[in-house]
């Protein structure tokens, strides 16, 4: 089971440590970690992914509003949630394989943001299962390099009412 935690914190050198900290000597697992300046340049957003059992994501909860330099603790199911990823990925192409690159990322809503004589840049913001599938639809190209955004999330607007 996964559960989303939106945790708004104190924008100071050492928190994300502090919090980091704590899911290590907890033995807590995070699947995704972002952290970012909100439109408070004191406060910061973090958006972390974390999953276990019932009790293990009730006492990560527990935990997280103990520490001192946390605000707020919010946390929501991804099915409650509009979550996005983004990827970007360096391919090598070749003449045999640059139209089925091409296809892939027309057909998946990526794009591509950089290219030379012998590599294409794919930029790609989604879900991350649709990351994923992406990702698994290239699996026959030669990827040269790969770097991904965590999960950035927010409550559904109707779950609001």
């Amino acid at each position: 089971m996964k559960k989303i935690y939106s945790v708004m914190v104190e924008n100071r050198s050492g928190v994300l440590s502090k919090v980091s900290g704590l899911f290590a000597r907890r033995c807590f697992n995070i699947d995704s970690l972002v952290v970012g300046e909100t439109f408070d340049p004191e406060v910061s957003n973090m958006t972390i992914v974390s999953s276990g059992d019932e009790r293990t994501l009730e006492q990560i909860e527990k935990q997280l509003n103990k520490k001192l330099d946390v605000i707020k603790v919010k946390t929501f199911k991804e099915e409650h949630a509009i979550s996005r990823e983004l990827m970007l990925i360096k391919v090598k192409y070749n003449k045999n394989n640059r139209k089925d690159i091409m296809e892939i990322t027309e057909i998946c809503g990526a794009e591509i943001v950089d290219m030379s004589k012998h590599y294409i840049m794919i930029q790609i913001c989604n879900t991350p299962e649709k990351i994923q599938v992406f990702r698994s639809m290239l699996s026959g190209i030669s990827v040269v390099e790969v770097a991904r955004t965590g999960t950035l999330a927010l409550t559904k607007c109707s779950d609001m009412e």
